[in-house]
């Protein structure tokens, strides 16, 4: 239309507050943070390997066990087939035969007459089968049962690892390149009251000083190739360093930091000598051992290496006298 006069309004939408960028103190909370859960998902698998270890001897013994019973079963089988050759000669009916012959005697014996049979006939031969037939039952449901244990910490193992793997990968992208600081001279450490062991282990563990952090690293024997995140880092974790001192004194300790609690006497803070085992946080996931002065020699965290540290700084959760 002529003359109309078009007008526009124009809509002014606030702009999108800016993103402030973390500042420095941010940054190393975040740092020491993702630390502490990395740290954490490691000593969750240490503990996990410690478990299967001790499955898997289980398991070997109730397979043994199911082994030995079932060669007595087998004996003693024998020995009753006898008594009803003998009992079928004299023209009795024999439901032992049936369950001689059976594949699974279990369910003869569970039949009442079968039962009210042999509670009647030949006792000291049938009643040892009958004993025979429930130790290898008994046997070989333990024989499973730790067999379903090793495969259960297996799969729960491998999917820790999985985990702890995609989870170091987010910190080491978070935490970028840490630089380890240089772990110096080994510092004199006066005995006091410890014991000649003690003194050993703490030796044998400020030999170590410098050599890298490495999930899951550490053996008797020294530093080792660990996994995830460790395995192309030849080293120690927290643990596995005080399991290597305390194996050059003769000492064995569990590669993991909850079974190396309960190791010793619980000792406290200000009765710490050298050589104790020194705890930290209530979930037990940091540990070093004390050099006295208000200092341990530890394997801190990842890209890190094998140091002496104050032992301030981190919630203490208890010491552990092992020697």
């Amino acid at each position: 239309m002529a003359g109309a006069v078009v007008t526009a309004t124009l809509v002014f939408l606030p702009a999108e507050p800016a993103v402030a960028e973390p500042s420095r103190r941010e940054l190393t909370a975040q740092e020491k943070k993702l630390a502490d859960q990395a740290e954490q998902l490691s000593e969750q698998y240490n503990g996990l390997r410690v478990r299967l270890q001790q499955a898997q001897r289980a398991a070997k013994v109730a397979k043994d066990n199911a082994r030995r019973q079932n060669e007595t079963l087998t004996k003693v089988r024998a020995q009753v087939a006898q008594v009803a050759a003998d009992a079928y000669k004299n023209g009795a009916v024999d439901p032992t035969t049936a369950m001689v012959s059976s594949g699974d005697p279990q369910a003869i014996l569970d039949r009442s007459a079968t039962l009210n049979f042999l509670a009647q006939q030949h006792g000291t031969q049938v009643g040892a089968l009958l004993q025979a037939v429930q130790s290898s039952e008994r046997a070989r449901r333990s024989a499973e049962s730790r067999a379903k244990e090793v495969r259960d910490l297996t799969a729960e193992a491998e999917r820790k690892r999985r985990e702890l793997q995609t989870r170091l990968t987010k910190v080491q992208k978070a935490l970028g390149k840490i630089t380890p600081s240089k772990p110096g001279q080994a510092p004199k450490v006066a005995p006091g009251k410890a014991s000649a062991k003690a003194m050993g282990a703490v030796r044998a563990a400020l030999s170590q000083l410098g050599v890298p952090y490495s999930w899951g690293g550490g053996s008797a024997s020294g530093p080792t190739y660990g996994t995830a995140q460790g395995r192309n880092i030849k080293g120690f974790d927290c643990s596995g360093l005080t399991l290597y001192a305390y194996a050059q004194v003769g000492i064995n300790l569990p590669h993991y930091t909850g079974s190396q609690f309960t190791a010793g006497t619980r000792v406290s803070q200000g009765q710490l000598q050298p050589g104790d085992l020194v705890f930290f946080y209530s979930d037990l996931h940091h540990m070093g051992m004390y050099i006295g002065g208000g200092k341990m020699v530890h394997a801190p965290q990842t890209g890190d290496v094998v140091k002496v540290s104050s032992i301030s700084g981190r919630p203490f959760a208890g010491g552990v006298r092992v020697a």
